[in-house]
């Protein structure tokens, strides 16, 4: 009997359903969503807007879920995620799944029926994305798992602004493009700090098989060409100056950041305040630019 199914106290309290949808994911899942929305020109009633960044949510926590499921057995053998219901036993593996396809199930058909087709075609594929060709086939099996994997956290921008306009244009696609180049320095920062966790847990991260140092070479690289496209709304006309100045300054800042990164030689976690710097300035930077984006287009388009 694995770890995942062993001592499973039932029924699962309310609680524990909420951990499996990622609460901290959804947050910012949610955030981007909105802003999205609110950067989309034209307009959409209030309750439609919030029906579809419910839907979103729901999407996302959908996600989790079934990423919980899945990994349920490899999540026993981390530090970081032993404590999620499944394996530290509060909650049985087919209740996860139920909820996670109801989910998902509810927050498509909603989304259809309320807001339109165009986003909810894209919440399904975004579901489909990080459960099935994320969680099951690109994280165990390859060290890219991050990059390609990083497109089903870069969905929902693009799905907010197709609630609002029921089509995908630049703007969309530029916001995809920042949360894809952002994802790979994002998350090998923690991959560097949390090897042996990933180790431990058989997980294919990039530190664990290529090396620190190519891991580092690969954070510096993939933050140039994020800053590219987080600079390209002002530089194409898509936002004003407030947006343009803040963005040029979080880059800035990002960029020495990821520097330091590639500058530091420390093989032990404990050694490793730069890339704890960088995971942590990530997501406020993210935060920021999708906020000031979002304001921007409001007071300004």
């Amino acid at each position: 009997m694995t770890t995942a199914t062993r001592n499973i106290s039932l029924p699962a309290e309310w609680r524990d359903f909420w951990a499996l949808t990622k609460p901290r994911v959804m947050s910012l899942v949610v955030f981007t969503a909105l802003c999205g929305l609110l950067a989309a020109p034209g307009h959409i009633h209030p309750v439609i807007g919030f029906t579809a960044i419910l839907c979103i949510a729901l999407g996302a926590g959908a996600c989790g879920a079934l990423n919980q499921w899945y990994e349920a057995d490899v999540d026993a053998k981390m530090a970081r995620t032993s404590k999620r219901p499944l394996p530290a036993g509060r909650m049985d593996r087919e209740a996860a799944l139920h909820f996670g396809i109801g989910l998902a199930a509810f927050s498509v058909g909603i989304m259809g029926v309320a807001v339109n087709w165009i986003s909810a075609g894209l919440l399904a594929f975004s579901i489909f994305f990080y459960a099935v060709v994320y969680t099951i086939w690109l994280k165990p099996n390859t060290p890219q798992n991050i990059v390609i994997g990083g497109a089903a956290g870069a969905f929902p921008p693009v799905i907010g602004w197709a609630a609002v306009t029921g089509d995908v244009t630049l703007v969309p696609i530029l916001l995809f493009s920042i949360i894809f180049l952002w994802t790979p320095p994002h998350f090998w920062a923690l991959a560097l700090f949390m090897k042996t966790d990933y180790g431990a847990a058989g997980i294919p991260m990039l530190p664990n098989v290529s090396g620190q140092r190519v891991t580092r070479n690969q954070i510096f690289a993939y933050s140039f060409p994020m800053a590219a496209v987080a600079i390209a709304p002002f530089a194409l006309g898509e936002s004003g100056w407030l947006y343009g100045v803040t963005s040029a300054l979080l880059n800035v800042v990002f960029l020495a950041l990821a520097f330091k990164v590639w500058r530091n030689e420390a093989n032990e976690a404990k050694d490793m305040k730069p890339e704890k710097q960088l995971f942590a300035f990530s997501i406020l930077y993210l935060f920021l630019l999708f906020a000031l984006f979002a304001i921007d287009r409001i007071l300004f388009a």
